[in-house]
C-alpha cells in the first residue's frame, strides 16, 4: 500500500475508534506517527490539532444526543485548562512518566472491561474533581493528548458517570485542553504544520464524524465501555513502548 494512503487510513480508523468514546485520538495519532518515523517536533502540535477537530465533532454529537452533564464537566475543566497550558509549554523527559501512565491505563481498561457501569451515577466532590482536573491537564499538555484517556476511566471507575455521559463530558474537555496545550506549545516553539496536515485533517474529520455518530446514537453503554477498554489498552501500550 502507498505510504501516504496507509497513513490516511490509519488516522481515519484511529479517529473513528476514539470518537465513539468521546475521545479525540491523540494517543493513537502519536503512536502512528512515531511508528512511521515522523519528527518529534511535529508530532505534538499535529496530534493536538487533530484532537481539536475530532473532539469538536464529538462535543456536538454527544450534546445533541442529550448526554452532556454541565455539573459533571465544569469542576474538571476549570482546573485542567491552565495546567494543560503549562504542560504544553514545558519540554520534559517523560520516559518513566509514560511508563507509569501506560500501566495505569491498561489497569483501568481491564477494570472497565469487567466492571459494569454505574446505573445511578453520583456527582463527584468538588475538591477531588478540581485536583483531578489539574493533574490530568498537566499530563495532557506534557504528552500531547487532550486528557480523555485519563478523565473517562476516572469518571467510570468512581461511579460519577455512565459511559455515554463520560464520553459527552470528555469530548469538550479534550477540546479545551488540546487548545490550551497547543497554545502553550506554540508559545515555546512556533513550529509550522507539515504539508500533509490538510489531508490528515480530512481523514480524522471523516473518521471522527462516523465514530461520534455511532457512539452518541447507535452504541449502547456496554459497547462503548468495551470500545473504551480497547482504546485505553492502545493508549497504554503506546506509552509503554513507543
Amino acid at each position: 500500500m502507498d505510504p501516504a494512503l496507509l497513513l490516511l487510513s490509519a488516522f481515519f480508523v484511529v479517529a473513528a475508534l476514539y470518537a465513539m468514546t468521546g475521545h479525540g485520538g491523540g494517543s493513537g495519532y502519536i503512536a502512528v506517527m512515531v511508528l512511521l518515523g515522523m519528527a518529534p517536533d511535529e508530532i505534538k502540535p499535529l496530534a493536538l490539532t487533530l484532537n481539536l477537530i475530532v473532539s469538536a465533532i464529538g462535543s456536538v454529537q454527544f450534546y445533541r444526543a442529550g448526554h452532556f452533564q454541565r455539573a459533571l464537566f465544569f469542576p474538571f475543566v476549570i482546573a485542567s485548562v491552565p495546567f494543560a497550558l503549562l504542560g504544553g509549554y514545558l519540554q520534559l523527559p517523560t520516559h518513566w512518566f509514560n511508563l507509569l501512565l501506560g500501566l495505569a491505563l491498561i489497569f483501568a481498561a481491564l477494570r472497565i472491561a469487567v466492571r459494569p457501569s454505574a446505573k445511578h451515577p453520583t456527582a463527584p466532590p468538588l475538591w477531588p474533581a478540581l485536583l483531578a482536573g489539574a493533574l490530568i491537564g498537566l499530563m495532557s499538555g506534557l504528552i500531547g493528548v487532550g486528557g480523555g484517556i485519563f478523565l473517562t476511566p476516572l469518571l467510570l471507575l468512581m461511579g460519577w458517570a455512565n459511559p455515554k455521559q463520560a464520553a459527552a463530558v470528555s469530548a469538550p474537555f479534550i477540546l479545551l485542553n488540546s487548545l490550551s496545550a497547543l497554545v502553550g506549545f506554540l508559545a515555546h516553539d512556533n513550529h509550522a504544520m507539515p504539508t500533509h496536515f490538510y489531508w490528515l485533517a480530512l481523514a480524522v474529520l471523516l473518521g471522527g464524524s462516523l465514530g461520534a455518530h455511532l457512539g452518541s446514537r447507535k452504541l449502547n453503554h456496554t459497547a462503548i465501555a468495551r470500545v473504551l477498554s480497547a482504546v485505553l489498552i492502545i493508549g497504554g501500550i503506546k506509552l509503554l513502548y513507543v
